[in-house]
Order: structure tokens, then C-alpha cells, then sequence
């Protein structure tokens, strides 16, 4: 691999967007009675695109990245329309994993943090693997 498509630690990569009807935990679920304000899942989900927007000049045709590890605290509250923006700072590697310190932030401020592992995987390969494995599963009744 050339040098120009590793990462370096320290690197940043950064998401984000304005909360919408669709990204608040309300939406979720219609039988369980969730608050109006940013899902965890919808954070996490803003905080993987951020480290996998900076991995992306890793990547070689046909390869993507895949999040394997999260670990993150929702810190505070977010309401609709509000912009949430997320950074993921690259900590290096552990074997074939790539670590990053991502944080979630509102126009109030930080809203969470933690850590996020990814991986890298062809991706013919991760829906073929999938698919396989799902038709097993199926076939074993």
C-alpha cells in the first residue's frame, strides 16, 4: 500500500446533519413511548460515517469499510432541527482493525463520545458471506 493511502494518527474525518423526524428516538418505535430528541442509534450511526468518510482513501476498488466495535456514551439531549455534527480522530491499529476516538457535538456543545473499530472487507465477499449464511440458517429449520 502507498503511502498517500494510509492514515496518519491524529487524522480527523468528519459527518453531519440536522436532526430530522426520522433520526429522533420517537421514530423508533410506535409502542414504546421514546422522547423527541436524537436516537443513540441515529449518533452512532453519524459517528461510523465519520470514520469511514477518513478511511475511505484506504480503500482499494471493491472494499469497503465495516463498523466492528462501538463503544460510546450518549451525553445529552438533542431536539429536532438542530445540526449534530461528529468527528472521528484515527488512534491507529490493532491487528486489522482500525481505532478511532469519535465525539458527537450540538450546537450546545459535545453530546457524546467514546471509541469505534473498523474494519476492512471486499464487499462482493460480506454480501456473499451473508447471504450464505442467512440461506443455512433457513435450510436447518
Amino acid at each position: 500500500m502507498d503511502d498517500h493511502n494510509t492514515l496518519e494518527i491524529g487524522e480527523t474525518g468528519e459527518a453531519s446533519f440536522v436532526a430530522s423526524d426520522s433520526d429522533m428516538a420517537s421514530a423508533l418505535s410506535a409502542e414504546e413511548p421514546f422522547p423527541e430528541v436524537l436516537a443513540t442509534s441515529r449518533m452512532i450511526a453519524l459517528m461510523e460515517l465519520s470514520a469511514a468518510r477518513l478511511m475511505k482513501k484506504t480503500l482499494e476498488p471493491n472494499q469497503l469499510s465495516v463498523g466492528v466495535g462501538v463503544f460510546v456514551q450518549h451525553l445529552a439531549a438533542t431536539p429536532k432541527n438542530t445540526e449534530v455534527r461528529c468527528v472521528a480522530r484515527f488512534l491507529g491499529k490493532e491487528g486489522k482493525l482500525f481505532r478511532f476516538k469519535v465525539e458527537a457535538f450540538d450546537t450546545a456543545g459535545k453530546i457524546g463520545e467514546g471509541e469505534h473499530t473498523r474494519a476492512i472487507i471486499d464487499a462482493d465477499r460480506l454480501v456473499e458471506g451473508a447471504r450464505r449464511r442467512i440461506d443455512g440458517r433457513s435450510t436447518q429449520g
